[in-house]
């Protein structure tokens, strides 16, 4: 029907990225302001701002159930919240360049960041502990994401090029290269 249901106003500087709960009943937006919203759907309200990042956020994701939610930012770390509460579970620290995505894989069990420091990164989920470091771009990664099966890691480079990594191995299985730019997004 194209009806407007919601406005949601809060943030205080533009927002730069957003994200539905796979139950569609939260949207997140981030912000330039250092804050992430989460905004109940069905009321039009606020749920909850989180608050810790020094810098924009400009990337977040909700895992699969909906509990957990991942913010990256501009001060290059990524911040595991609790959904419900808001409340701030683990900083991930480690990239030493401005994190440009980050998601969850669908069970859960891990997160993959990419960062303008030409690499990513793969966390546990549950502890915050950093598990590896997947290199190889010569230029900002700008893109990430999980297969569904969430054994194979997809990068997307400002090089020119995308890669894939075995998340066990931690090894890069595929080097895929013909665009005559850089790559923003893969999926």
């Amino acid at each position: 029907t194209g009806k407007c249901y919601h406005t949601f106003r809060g943030h205080s500087a533009e927002i730069v990225c957003l994200s539905f709960n796979l139950q569609s009943t939260v949207v997140a937006t981030g912000s330039m302001d250092t804050t992430a919203k989460l905004w109940d759907i069905e009321k039009g309200e606020e749920v909850a701002t989180l608050r810790g990042h020094s810098a924009e956020i400009i990337a977040l994701s909700f895992n699969t159930t909906g509990d957990k939610i991942i913010t990256g930012s501009f001060d290059h770390t990524v911040a595991l919240w609790d959904a419900g509460t808001g409340r701030k579970l683990h900083t991930l620290r480690g990239h030493r360049g401005e994190i440009s995505s980050a998601q969850f894989n669908w069970d859960c069990s891990l997160i993959v960041t990419g960062s303008m420091d030409k690499t990513c990164m793969l966390w546990n989920a549950a502890t915050g502990t950093h598990l590896a470091t997947l290199a190889g771009h010569r230029d900002e990664v700008l893109d990430v994401c999980f297969d569904f099966t969430g054994q194979r890691v997809a990068t997307a480079s400002a090089d020119g090029s995308a890669r894939v990594y075995d998340a066990q191995t931690k090894k890069c299985i595929a080097k895929l290269e013909g665009h005559g730019g850089e790559i923003s997004k893969v999926s």
